[in-house]
């Protein structure tokens, strides 16, 4: 006799509907030793929530938090490429895999797999958000130098980054100026332009103010 099917319950979070019917589509089609559904008991908890980050543009992110907290779910965050900011807030929040809109049927069966079986750190298509992924690492900025940074674009003030993060008003100057050449900006409003393009949260800053330190 043949391996029974095990069942998964998939919840699918977005609030575009081209990308729910998309998602289930892909996944009522497979075959193999999983059993999707999508949905379950009232009371109980998915094996598997497809949490769509285009969920943050409106909202708070209450219910990724609760997802998070509060439920023994698995969340992977479907990443949107041209919005790395809602990416961030939802790394930020304790996401710690996503996958694209770019992925294809066999790698999104093979993700639901990994995700239920505990075998997601060897999966070659879902992306790890560890502490090591940190913003700006491409560029060669430091972990502290991306602390630092990120207030900057949020519109904080130098002495406000210094409390935040227990430094010196020196010690945020020197991050500053080191992040300045490692991205090649001469100013804050440079900086600020850098970070938004990768990814940085943005929820403080207000285009109309002009930042005169450093």
């Amino acid at each position: 006799m043949g391996e029974a099917s095990k069942s998964v319950w998939v919840d699918i979070r977005t609030t575009q509907q081209v990308v729910a019917v998309g998602l289930r589509t892909i996944l009522e089609r497979s075959d193999g030793p999983l059993e999707i559904t999508f949905e379950g008991p009232a009371e109980g908890q998915p094996d598997v929530v497809l949490y769509d980050v285009i969920n943050l543009n409106d909202g708070n992110g209450a219910d990724l938090d609760h997802l998070l907290k509060h439920t023994v779910s698995t969340v992977i965050a479907v990443d949107r490429t041209l919005k790395p900011d809602l990416g961030t807030r939802a790394r930020e929040k304790g996401v710690e895999w996503a996958i694209t809109l770019n992925i294809t049927s066999e790698e999104l069966v093979a993700v639901i797999k990994d995700a239920v079986s505990g075998n997601l750190h060897d999966s070659n298509v879902a992306q790890e958000w560890d502490a090591a992924d940190f913003l700006g690492a491409a560029a060669g900025i430091s972990p502290r130098e991306s602390d630092v940074l990120q207030l900057v674009v949020m519109g904080h003030s130098n002495q406000e980054i210094a409390d935040t993060l227990y430094l010196s008003i020196n010690s945020v100057k020197t991050y500053i100026r080191s992040t300045y050449r490692k991205i090649n900006a001469t100013s804050r409003g440079q900086a600020i332009v850098w970070a938004i393009q990768n990814g940085f949260l943005t929820e403080r800053y207000d285009e109309t103010e002009t930042p005169s330190e450093l």
